[in-house]
């Protein structure tokens, strides 16, 4: 009987295993590989969406053999670290995703891999701070401290310096450090009446991400300003620690798991006592929605969480069907390039963002849905950067095409990644950068709060 070209049914993963010891079994992870490369290799269809594949087939081809068993193992390691576990090509490209009989999920053997160089100390003390968000962001929310290290991320001494200790790309514009926490000033309303809606719970807990909490708070107020102009009782997340993405990418699981123990109990709570749960980045939104419950397929508060987090234009949308979503916009966006980030699309939920700015009257919205580059702590380094802005260049061109008065995503650090993209290849372009939330606000006309 021959074997299936690809598979029409959708893609199905399977729980991570990172308990068993066979998972760091670093034999068994090379025969995956092995496996796995295989497949890539005669396919390709994924050559276009990250450094990974390229670096792979050029393996490959430049190999005694042309094949993949003319490709030295410690090579493989060379694939490992050019993948940022966007999940893209799971996702979108791939057909032999389970429940093809072929069974390929290259993300979450890349993840298995980062594991195993983790757990034999091959991880860099660069990539270990860079991942503790945590700890950086509570030492640079002291004011001082804040306006310090903003200073030093503007001078081109300090970031040669940067650049020398700890392999920061000095070239890397880096995201400012608030001198006051999101959380320390939002002030959430919650006196208004609970009116759920049969798509959406009709009270919201906000788990604010370590990026809104310490380097743009703006966008967390601009998520309490919308929430209470639709009469949306809203609260914050009592306790939250970083959701755990970083530590995933880097394949520090024990780390994860770490963090897992601080956030979900909190959040199990919520999501039990009836609150849909918002989280403003969507790699926030991802970690709790579909990858905790892989690495805990049994553990109930994972699963109440993943089932109660909400990225805020699916809720907006959702609320909108449910017709309790207020439209009395007072100002119009003009022409908005809206990037969707990777880890937006591969929660499956659609455009909804694209969609809810376009209730907006007279708004045109162009939509990207292309990988930026950046990637979280990724884009920062080094020897990542050039590669980077490389596999940014078709998002900055169609930016720059569409000629907008905003340039948003949903991704804060991806918005950031393209301003500087369009400004580094030399085009002068006359938008502001801002996150939509940013924007919503903005078109119901509600002041900003800062």
């Amino acid at each position: 009987m021959s074997k299936r070209e690809g598979s029409l049914e959708a893609p199905k993963r399977h729980p991570i295993a990172w308990r068993d010891e066979s998972y760091y079994d670093e034999d068994k992870v090379l025969a995956e590989m092995e496996r796995v490369f295989d497949i890539c290799h005669g396919c390709r269809r994924c050559v276009n969406l990250c450094n990974s594949f390229p670096t792979l087939f050029d393996l490959v081809d430049e190999s005694s053999t042309m094949e993949v068993d003319g490709v030295a193992k410690k090579d493989y390691w060379k694939v490992v670290d050019q993948c940022y576990l966007c999940d893209i090509c799971f996702m979108t490209k791939c057909p032999y995703v389970p429940p093809h009989e072929w069974d390929l999920d290259f993300p979450h053997l890349m993840l298995r891999a980062k594991a195993v160089k983790f757990r034999k100390g091959e991880v860099k003390f660069r990539d270990k701070l860079l991942t503790s968000t945590d700890i950086l962001g509570k030492l640079a929310a002291i004011p001082v401290v804040a306006q310090t290290v903003n200073a030093a991320n503007r001078n081109a001494a300090a970031r040669g310096v940067l650049q020398s200790v700890l392999g920061v790309d000095k070239r890397r514009e880096l995201p400012p450090y608030a001198p006051a926490k999101f959380r320390g000033k939002a002030r959430p309303a919650s006196n208004w009446p609970v009116r759920n809606g049969e798509r959406t719970p009709g009270k919201v807990a906000i788990f604010s991400t370590c990026y809104i909490n310490y380097n743009e708070p703006g966008i967390g107020h601009d998520l309490v300003a919308v929430l209470a102009h639709n009469e949306i009782p809203s609260v914050l997340a009592p306790q939250e620690a970083c959701c755990g993405m970083p530590k995933l990418e880097l394949g520090d699981l024990e780390g994860v798991d770490r963090l897992k123990q601080r956030n979900i109990p909190a959040l199990a709570k919520l999501a039990r006592d009836g609150y849909a749960i918002l989280a403003p980045v969507p790699s926030c939104a991802l970690m709790f929605k579909q990858e905790l419950p892989l690495l805990y397929p049994d553990d109930s508060d994972v699963a109440a969480v993943a089932e109660a987090m909400f990225d805020p234009f699916e809720y907006f949308v959702l609320r909108h069907k449910d017709g309790l979503l207020k439209t009395d916009f007072k100002r119009s966006l003009g022409k908005v390039a809206y990037h969707i980030p990777c880890h937006g699309r591969v929660q499956n939920v659609g455009q909804k963002t694209r969609e809810t700015l376009q209730l907006v009257p007279d708004t045109e919205v162009t939509t990207i849905e292309r990988c930026a580059g950046h990637d979280g702590t990724w884009g920062v380094k080094e020897e990542y950067f050039v590669q980077s802005m490389k596999i940014g260049k078709p998002v900055f061109r169609q930016v720059v095409q569409a000629t907008p008065d905003f340039i948003s995503s949903d991704c804060p650090i991806a918005g950031r990644h393209i301003q500087q993209g369009i400004r580094d290849g030399g085009t002068q372009l006359d938008a502001e950068k801002a996150h939509p939330l940013t924007l919503l606000r903005m078109a119901y006309g509600l002041e900003e709060t800062r």
